[in-house]
């Protein structure tokens, strides 16, 4: 309980409630959407970043798929 009212009371200060409601929310998850982009495109795990996984299996897909219309 002790969480949950910490939660609520740290919602509570986030200004613009009577204006927006619930959507006063969205610059911290456009925030956290461009954090995660960024994070996605820039940090390497091992010697690989997300988007290079990405294009390689995308590469791979279009490649088989064109060597099952050939056959």
């Amino acid at each position: 309980m002790l969480v949950s009212k910490r939660v609520k009371r740290l919602l509570q200060l986030v200004p613009g409630k009577q204006r927006f409601g619930v959507y006063r929310f969205l610059p911290f998850f456009f925030l956290l959407g461009g954090a995660m982009e960024w994070f996605m495109i820039n940090v390497r795990i091992g010697k690989e970043t997300f988007y290079d996984v990405y294009r390689r299996k995308q590469s791979e897909r279009q490649y088989e798929a064109r060597m099952g219309k050939t056959e």
